[in-house]
């Protein structure tokens, strides 16, 4: 199982820092979170992408997933106009072109909030054809779209393996897959493990943190209440060989270093 470090909680350090933690601290590849001031699409067009690729380079570590920021302003495509969900469209694609540009895997997408008076057919149906319209894009261009469901604190949309599942039901593509952030289904008493016997070969990607059970706070493994321990046994018994980041999002953006070393130090040692 190859660990990724993500680069949110770097966004007050520059972004080498995160390809020079990961080099270092042994991690396999980066996850690359695509807001500003590192990675947001339009600066990465506008020339910001051959920053990204020297460093890919010098460090010698990858970006195996790009994960443009869309789930706050000024982006969210479940939410406004008809113009502002083609806005954030228009993004997402920009967004996919980046990510293949340097050498991403896939792009990771999730529906944010559609708001409290939004109803469950108006939700469906705004998401089914805005993701059927960046799969499109995505076949178009050869790469992948990595589907997140998030956990009810941040969205009233795709929060579930069975909403996965609906989408994937809807939309059967090669370039739509799916992954499992370990905290929404623990928050919601839902089985983890379930994410792989729902979306069998569609289960892609995985976050590994620890979580309180009682809020979207994403910890360091090892350091909430999740039997992390537990759950990597399982991922051995049934051969999960795919790629696992270690999200750690803003909770610990004041030391991002710090916890990025122990963090891995950590899940390794509930690897053995």
């Amino acid at each position: 199982m190859k660990i990724g470090l993500f680069t949110s909680g770097y966004q007050r350090n520059p972004l080498e820092h995160a390809f020079i933690d990961a080099k270092r601290f042994g991690y396999d590849y980066i996850e690359l979170w695509g807001g500003r001031p590192h990675a947001f699409a339009p600066d990465l067009k506008a020339g910001d992408l051959k920053i990204i690729q020297n460093l890919i380079d010098k460090y010698e570590i990858p970006v195996r997933g790009y994960t443009p920021e869309h789930n706050a302003y000024p982006y969210n495509f479940m939410i406004g106009t008809e113009a502002m969900r083609k806005d954030a469209i228009d993004y997402l694609k920009l967004s996919m072109e980046m990510g293949k540009a340097m050498g991403a895997d896939f792009t990771l997408m999730s529906s944010a909030n559609a708001g409290y008076l939004a109803t469950t057919e108006e939700i469906w149906t705004r998401l089914l054809k805005t993701i059927k319209e960046l799969t499109e894009y995505a076949e178009k261009i050869d790469h992948k779209i990595v589907l997140e469901a998030l956990t009810p604190f941040e969205s009233n949309v795709c929060k579930s393996a069975n909403d996965l599942a609906e989408v994937f039901r809807h939309i059967n593509s090669s370039h739509l897959v799916g992954m499992c952030d370990v905290v929404p289904p623990y928050v919601q008493h839902e089985s983890i493990m379930a994410y792989f016997d729902k979306l069998g070969d569609k289960m892609y990607h995985i976050h590994i943190i620890d979580g309180d059970g009682q809020s979207d706070t994403h910890m360091i493994p090892g350091e909430g209440n999740l039997p992390i321990k537990e759950m990597i046994q399982e991922l051995k018994e049934i051969r999960y060989e795919g790629s696992a980041t270690i999200e750690l999002v803003t909770n610990y953006i004041n030391e991002p270093r710090f916890y990025a070393r122990r963090a891995i130090e950590n899940l390794r040692a509930l690897m053995k």
